[in-house]
């Protein structure tokens, strides 16, 4: 061991750990925003207490995502300086902008909509919940073009004499055709998350509290809940089909590897389960489906997928000598588990709206340990969706431009790395108690009673406004 594996080990534990938060409040700031818009249109209360239930999960969620990402991004300078040395001309622009516009804008905004409940018009302090969920979702488009520079660098060129990569083309940056299809992946498996969480706990208060005079906006909860995630389900598929064509395009190995795929076919068949000799270097049983890959890969069924071996023996050419495969079992197995737990997700929804058809409540104790369940399986789906993305790259950190061992820090020593290593790990132990526990307590709590609040109105005269609003 030395201090590149612990490197990559507490920037693998940070990143997992930090997207935990980020799917469900990417998702659960829209899903909110469009609670409050029911409110706000109708006028039906329950929408209202629903709005302040799931946003007081999200405000949680929320706070723990920006202590954690604080976090990921100082191990940038601490442990992997030769990397921001190479990239920093290019994740500065993109990140600047993450930073200055979409997170100032998300920040200010939900600050707003906090204590705005009763000092606002309601037209406002909807718009300051739709400005807080945009803002959300544009810092996610930003660090996703940053990343996605990783996966298949454009928009730059190398400088011979420092050896930096320089930008040369910032809409290259943010139009890279990696960014263009992992964003909408990345929200849709986002709603995925948000949407489990409301029919977790809506179902919750369901069969626990059926007789309760929220009884109805627990119910909507959970229809809503799962109409979001089979929506998402669907779209994630989508996505995720475009998706798989462009990793072809180019990271040719990191789909050989998510299929086990160790010869070049045409047509190619997709690997239900490929068992592999425990050097990684060859296929010794597959149970497969034909023609499967080949679609998957090209949108052609006869099309040509390039396997493991022909790949590594082109790069060794290409690149120097050297193992350019990752780790077979890590990506095989990573790519599948995505799959499974978001279906499972998606499942488990259908089986919700099943048990409230025609108005029926549901009285399962299994269903309910389902439901419970549900949030837990896409944040599964997402970490793993990562977990793919980022070890079915290696050994690069930027594809093709540099090797990760190139990019850790030279001057850390394995001490210092272990220090801070198990400083952070101990934290975000922590932090996830405190997270697990705030979001159990006001998710048992129920709906708040709104009966006694008066919003500020908005529909009155210019003149009879309070002179603050009256601009």
């Amino acid at each position: 061991m030395d201090a590149l594996d612990v490197a990559r080990w507490q920037f693998g534990v940070t990143t997992v750990y930090h997207f935990l938060f980020v799917p469900l409040t990417i998702g659960l700031s829209v899903l909110v925003a469009i609670l409050q818009t029911m409110w706000h249109r109708t006028g039906n209360e329950r929408y209202l207490k629903l709005t302040k239930f799931y946003g007081k999960l999200f405000l949680i969620n929320f706070a723990m995502g920006v202590v954690t990402g604080i976090v990921q991004e100082f191990q940038f300078g601490m442990n992997w300086s030769d990397y921001s040395r190479f990239v920093g001309d290019i994740f500065g622009a993109p990140l600047a902008i993450e930073a200055l516009v979409a997170f100032f804008l998300e920040s200010t905004f939900i600050g707003l909509w906090i204590f705005g409940w009763d000092r606002l018009p309601k037209r406002a302090h909807l718009a300051s919940i739709w400005a807080a969920a945009i803002g959300t979702n544009l810092s996610a488009y930003f660090i996703l073009a940053a990343n996605s520079f990783m996966q298949n660098p454009v928009g730059f060129r190398i400088n011979p004499d420092s050896g930096r990569a320089e930008l040369t083309d910032f809409p290259a940056v943010l139009t890279n055709k990696v960014a263009l299809i992992t964003f909408p992946h990345t929200l849709a498996g986002s709603f995925l998350v948000a949407g489990s969480l409301i029919v977790a706990v809506g179902l919750y208060h369901v069969i626990r509290n059926r007789d309760s005079a929220d009884a109805g906006a627990y119910r909507f909860a959970t229809k809503f809940g799962s109409w979001v995630v089979l929506v998402a389900s669907a779209a994630v598929l989508f996505t995720g089909d475009i998706q798989g064509k462009i990793m072809t395009d180019v990271q040719p190995m990191k789909m050989a590897a998510a299929e086990g795929l160790y010869t070049t076919e045409s047509p190619a068949s997709f690997s239900v389960l490929t068992i592999g000799s425990l050097d990684g270097s060859r296929e010794v049983f597959a149970l497969k489906i034909p023609y499967l890959l080949s679609y998957l890969g090209t949108g052609d069924p006869h099309g040509t997928v390039h396997g493991i071996n022909d790949l590594q023996a082109q790069y060794a050419t290409q690149y120097g000598a050297g193992s350019y495969t990752p780790i077979i079992p890590v990506t095989y197995w990573s790519f599948r588990f995505m799959v499974a737990f978001g279906m499972a997700a998606g499942a488990i929804a259908l089986l919700v709206l099943w048990s409230q058809r025609k108005g029926r409540t549901p009285r399962s104790k299994w269903l309910l340990r389902a439901g419970l369940a549900m949030p837990v399986l896409p944040l599964l789906a997402n970490s793993f969706g990562w977990i793919f993305t980022e070890m079915g790259r290696q050994p690069w950190i930027v594809f093709g431009e540099m090797l990760t061992r190139n990019g850790v820090s030279r001057s850390v020593s394995l001490a210092e790395v272990l220090t801070s290593f198990t400083a952070f790990t101990l934290i975000y132990a922590t932090l996830a108690v405190i997270e697990v526990k705030l979001l159990l307590r006001y998710a048992r709590a129920g709906v708040p009673d709104v009966s006694e609040e008066h919003p500020v109105d908005d529909t009155h005269d210019d003149a009879e406004r309070p002179l603050a609003f009256a601009y």
